[in-house]
C-alpha cells in the first residue's frame, strides 16, 4: 500500500501563490493515477486536479482551471500542484491521492490511498 505525504500548504494572501508537494513510497508510482483533493470546514471532500500515470493527461475542476497546474515525477515519486491567484475560496485542507490500479481517474470513489491533508488558507 502506497503511503503519501504532502507539504508546501500555509497562509497566503489573495493573489498570491503556492506549491505543494506530495511523496508517494513504492515502487509502482509510475503505474497509477494521481489527484489533489481538498476539503474545506462543513463541505465534503471536493476533486480539484488528477494526472495521469504518465503526466500525459490531466483534469482540473473548472474553478480552478487556469490558475492551477498539477505535475508528477515519476523518478522522484512525487506530485505537485502549483496554485497561483490564489483566492479565500481556495481556502481548505489539501490531500493528495492515489488510484492504484488504475492509470488515470477524476472520480473520488477510484482513490484508494490518501495523505494526511495539509492546510491551505488564503486571506483576502
Amino acid at each position: 500500500q502506497v503511503q503519501l505525504v504532502e507539504s508546501g500548504g500555509g497562509l497566503v494572501q489573495a493573489g498570491d501563490s503556492l506549491r505543494l508537494s506530495c511523496a508517494a513510497s513504492g515502487r509502482t508510482f509510475s503505474s497509477y493515477g494521481m489527484g489533489w483533493f481538498r476539503q474545506a470546514p462543513g463541505k465534503e471532500r471536493e476533486f480539484v486536479a488528477a494526472i495521469s500515470w504518465s503526466g500525459a493527461s490531466t483534469y482540473y475542476r473548472d474553478s480552478v482551471k487556469g490558475r492551477f497546474t498539477i505535475s508528477r515525477d515519476n523518478a522522484k515519486n512525487t506530485v505537485n500542484l502549483q496554485m497561483n491567484s490564489l483566492k479565500p475560496e481556495d481556502s481548505a485542507v489539501y490531500y493528495c491521492a492515489a488510484a492504484q490500479g488504475m492509470g488515470f481517474s477524476v472520480i473520488i470513489h477510484d482513490y484508494n490511498a490518501w495523505g494526511q491533508g495539509t492546510q491551505v488558507t488564503v486571506s483576502s
